[in-house]
């Protein structure tokens, strides 16, 4: 069956709202814009609640499908991204809290450096330029990777949309309902962990923790799109 996601003009300079309309008429590349704009970062703030990469992947699908059957309600009040990420950490929230049992507050901020995993250290790269450097780094990610998931929940969801995705003060609290304070706390916190174990030169591989791009992003944006056919059928 052909596909009902109808193809337009580019719509890569369009601003949050026209992108959003186009949207709304099943624009193809629109939605599938919007996707490749915002896979990466909605689908590290899945995992970072819930550590899971097939679960994240999900998470990151069902809220696609749940913005772009309800786009209608996307006022512009806020960005796209903003909206979004709030649809995609509702979902995953919702799952965790189905999955466990919910930890006391107070308690999880008493968490201090001796009640959290610790982190193995792993000594700087060699220089930039060369095989043994390239594969280096990539284990560095992969160290970093693993070191993050440790994280207790709460400090690891607050790292992840603070020094990953770069998210304000304000935005975070926003995102995970905390007063700001206890967003820097809970930062202060996990960068503390981290800092026992992480050498100074890890910090470059940061911005590469959690891909999301090539194969994996690309077959997301397709599941999504042949899903909303599904639904207009």
């Amino acid at each position: 069956m052909p596909s009902r996601i109808a193809a337009a003009p580019s719509v890569e300079g369009l601003d949050d709202m026209a992108l959003v309309q186009r949207a709304r008429q099943r624009d193809g590349s629109a939605l599938r814009l919007i996707m490749e704009r915002h896979n990466r970062g909605l689908y590290r703030i899945a995992r970072s609640v819930l550590g899971d990469d097939a679960e994240a992947e999900d998470v990151v699908q069902e809220a696609y499908l749940r913005a772009f059957t309800h786009l209608e309600s996307f006022r512009g009040e806020a960005r796209l991204a903003t909206w979004l990420t709030r649809i995609a950490l509702n979902e995953a929230l919702g799952r965790l809290r189905t999955r466990r049992p919910s930890v006391e507050l107070n308690k999880i901020d008493a968490i201090d450096d001796q009640g959290a995993a610790r982190i193995i250290f792993l000594p700087g790269a060699r220089q930039e330029g060369d095989p043994e450097a390239a594969a280096a780094r990539a284990e560095i990610r992969r160290l970093i990777e693993r070191a993050i998931d440790r994280l207790p929940d709460p400090f690891r969801v607050v790292f992840v949309l603070r020094d990953i995705e770069e998210l304000s003060v304000e935005a975070t609290a926003s995102h995970l309902g905390l007063r700001p304070e206890t967003v820097k706390t809970r930062l202060h916190r996990a960068r503390r962990l981290l800092r026992q174990s992480l050498d100074e030169t890890l910090s470059t591989a940061l911005s590469d923790a959690f891909p999301f791009a090539g194969a994996r992003c690309a077959r997301i944006t397709q599941a999504v799109l042949e899903r909303l056919d599904t639904l207009e059928t």
